[in-house]
């Protein structure tokens, strides 16, 4: 009966945090069979807006990360975001904030539904 309580008692040490950091912690070899691929990139230079357009050009789903860059330059955020939207615009993709610190570009035949929680 001991055995059977350890194993249905519900852990209360359960570090969520650690958890969630490790969920990408697995083989990071692409897919050949893969159609699209969903690539973080960090978004600090004029360079990196360059890597997010050729990613969504490629059929790529980008999970854009500003949140360094919005806590040291908006201006220079907004400049590079009005860049990237431009060139999404240009390929029939789709930008859209899904958080503080990410923004989610996503290439043309992809749309973000972007109606607000209710």
């Amino acid at each position: 009966m001991a055995f059977l309580e350890k194993v249905l008692k519900k852990s209360d040490s359960i570090d969520i945090e650690d958890f969630l950091n490790n969920l990408d912690v697995e083989d990071e070899t692409l897919y050949e069979d893969a159609d699209a691929y969903v690539k973080p990139v960090s978004l600090n230079t004029p360079e990196d807006v360059n890597v997010v357009l050729n990613e969504a050009k490629a059929g790529n789903v980008v999970l854009l990360n500003i949140g360094g860059l919005n806590k040291r330059n908006v201006l220079k955020l907004k400049e590079l975001i009005t860049q990237i939207r431009t060139g999404v615009e240009q390929i029939n993709g789709d930008i859209a904030r899904i958080s503080q610190d990410r923004v989610l570009v996503t290439p043309s035949k992809v749309k973000i539904v972007k109606s607000k929680e209710q």
